[in-house]
């Protein structure tokens, strides 16, 4: 029997309550197509620093780095802010990345026929959209060197470095055309080259490597353009390619396309080793303990993981079709719901899900 070690972490938040019930639908999805999955917890965020101090501590991430893949649920919590920026729950999500060397940051956006209602955009203009966000994911300004903060006797400065190196848009854009050669043949790269030398680099190398992928069409905007026609024609696009700082950006705005940020999931992926997948949302506090969260970012989470990261694909189509078998039903958390809905807890969709799947 096929067999693989996930590690999940919960984190903060809503995220042992989605995590619960992702896990009983990978298990059972498991058992259905006959491999099994070996479970491994481990503390991760704030979580982790209220356990040991660090929000990614040592033990962790060897286990994430001896994995087949990392499940993720959400991380973080207003009570950690004032802590140094190492002591909060983002910082461990940068070295997880860093550790595992996760480049590639993939965030599928696709608005279901049975939540159409439920985005803020008229439903003609986003009755079509279906895209794919590519966001490098370990470079850009969010790691460059140098960063900090300086004291004079006047004031203080502080500075952040955005720089790339060729062969970091290069592994990141092969991916892009990669995943748009798949899909419909259309790769826009997402840049600020009016301004930025680092984004002159960008579209430089990004133009060199389409001479390797004829078939795709490549067009260029600036982001500011880019953020614009999200809103103002979104179905316009297929594959997104742009940088750590304008994809994390752009990709939230995206995400809302669909009505819910708590609707969509992520895949972040390197050259080898286990890939780390996660929900685009946040950890929310406010409705931690409350049943009250959509799991349905996470489950969508798992179904990227098995395809993607353990090549269960029948697995991941049923996960994927389950959720489209409860949306159909009418059944809602609280942040889809919409009049003529039923709403459901956490707990109640997971277990309709589960019932569909």
């Amino acid at each position: 029997m096929r067999e693989h070690r996930i590690v999940l972490l919960a984190g903060d938040g809503i995220g042992p309550e989605i995590t619960s019930v992702t896990k009983n639908l990978l298990e059972a999805a498991s058992k259905k197509h006959e491999f099994n999955l070996i479970f491994e917890e481990k503390p991760f965020g704030g979580a982790a620093i209220d356990a040991v101090g660090q929000p990614l501590p040592t033990d962790t991430l060897k286990a994430c780095q001896a994995s087949d893949a990392v499940l993720l649920a959400a991380i973080g919590n207003p009570r950690f802010d004032k802590n140094p920026r190492e002591l909060r729950p983002e910082s461990g999500l940068l070295e997880l990345r860093a550790g595992l060397k996760l480049f590639a940051n993939l965030r599928p956006v696709k608005v279901l026929p049975a939540l159409i209602n439920s985005s803020s955009l008229k439903a003609e203009f986003i009755s079509n959209v279906d895209l794919m966000v590519v966001r490098e994911l370990i470079g850009g300004i969010y790691f460059g060197q140098p960063k900090g903060r300086i004291k004079t006797d006047e004031q203080e400065r502080a500075f952040n470095t955005m720089c790339y190196s060729s062969s970091e848009i290069d592994r990141i854009s092969r991916i892009g055309f990669e995943i748009a050669k798949s899909r419909r043949g259309r790769l826009c790269s997402v840049d600020k080259a009016n301004v930025l030398d680092v984004s002159h680099l960008w579209r430089e190398r990004v133009t060199n490597m389409s001479k390797m992928f004829p078939d795709v069409e490549l067009t260029h905007l600036y982001v500011d353009n880019a953020a614009m026609q999200l809103v103002k024609e979104p179905g316009q696009f297929d594959v997104i390619l742009t940088s750590n700082l304008f994809g994390d950006i752009l990709s939230d705005e995206a995400a809302m396309l669909t009505g819910s940020i708590g609707m969509l999931p992520s895949a972040s992926l390197g050259s080898d080793g286990p890939g780390l997948f996660e929900p685009v949302h946040g950890s929310a506090p406010d409705i931690e303990g409350l049943d009250l969260a959509n799991p349905i970012a996470m489950v969508l989470s798992a179904a990227m993981m098995l395809r993607l990261g353990l090549n269960e694909n029948n697995a991941a189509h049923d996960l994927e079709l389950a959720v489209e078998k409860v949306l159909d039903k009418g059944f809602r958390t609280a942040d889809i719901f919409s009049k003529g809905s039923s709403k459901l807890g956490c707990k109640a969709m997971g277990e309709q899900l589960l019932e569909a799947l």
